[in-house]
């Protein structure tokens, strides 16, 4: 009958309000999310009240979940254990409707206020990391994360491939339409550089039309299977702006550790940068691999394939 009266009194003033009968219904419910307050009263069957408030701040961890015990008024002892265990308020029977009613939205606020908090520090944390316009890692992150990567590389004595990509004359397409379909183009190759690598590898936007793929545990032959694939990912079909396709191509620099020339992370780039040098100044449009001081692949049929 309270647990009845308590939800109609909810439902009166516009909440959304799901009753149960005992303590693991409540988790079960819990775990599929979209709740936004629970009411326990201390005295339930199978799991009591305390034991399932401890389960459901277990349970949603860093998440912030109001829980509001129901306890008789002369239980203090369930008041206390109920508040040193981590529940949020607590309401004496018998209560009173106004008092329910202002704790239940006293607390509704203050998870509100704790969701944005949440909201604004997630979206902090990503613009730390990640470029505004692509979406991938920015050129901070970038560094911190070749530095584990070849750390551990070095320790694990690991393969690790290391890619620049750049978009051939793409200044071409800023003055000829503009930078919004610049932008438009930067940001759908980025999603073809993404969608030509694993979970595991970094992709970071290294310079204006300059991507860098940090390859992990990726040998001579894997690297040139990624550089390939986003090579023709790029360059296999026009990016549609509006009315317009425009036809993108792209050189790559491709360097590998361990190898004779490479030492350390900032020689790794540096040799990726040579190479990609040295694929653009072959007019194009190709891939070139540095290692052990030479250029030991480049293909020489534009996108319609490597030899």
């Amino acid at each position: 009958m309270t647990r009845e009266l308590v939800a109609g009194l909810l439902r009166a003033q516009g909440y959304v309000v799901e009753t149960f009968d005992d303590g693991k219904s409540v988790l079960d419910r819990v775990s599929k999310g979209g709740v936004d307050l629970v009411l326990l009263d201390v005295l339930m069957p199978g799991i009591s009240g305390i034991d399932c408030c401890r389960l459901l701040k277990a349970m949603v961890g860093e998440m912030f979940l109001p829980v509001v015990l129901v306890t008789a008024r002369s239980d203090a002892d369930s008041r206390v254990e109920g508040l040193r265990i981590g529940a949020d308020d607590y309401i004496a029977k018998p209560f009173d409707e106004r008092e329910l009613l202002a704790r239940v939205s006293n607390m509704l606020r203050l998870k509100s206020m704790h969701d944005e908090v949440a909201s604004a520090r997630a979206r902090l944390e990503r613009a730390s990391v990640r470029d505004d316009l692509t979406g991938l890692y920015n050129f901070r992150y970038l560094h911190t994360r070749l530095a584990e990567e070849f750390k551990r590389a070095e320790r694990f004595r690991d393969p690790l491939a290391c890619v620049v990509v750049d978009l051939d004359d793409f200044r071409r397409v800023n003055d000829q339409h503009g930078d919004a379909v610049g932008d438009a183009v930067l940001t759908e190759c980025a999603k073809r550089v993404r969608a030509g690598v694993r979970e595991i590898d970094v992709v970071a936007r290294y310079g204006g039309e300059e991507f860098l793929l940090v390859l992990p545990s990726t040998h001579f032959a894997g690297a040139i299977t990624v550089a390939d694939r986003v090579w023709r990912s790029i360059g296999s079909d026009p990016v549609r702006v509006g009315s317009l396709d425009l036809r993108i191509t792209a050189s790559l620099g491709v360097a590998l550790y361990p190898s004779r020339d490479v030492k350390s992370k900032d020689e790794l780039v540096r040799a990726a940068d040579r190479a990609l040098s040295r694929a653009k100044s072959d007019g194009r449009d190709c891939i070139c691999v540095f290692q052990h001081t030479d250029y030991v692949y480049r293909p020489t049929e534009g996108s319609s394939g490597p030899r």
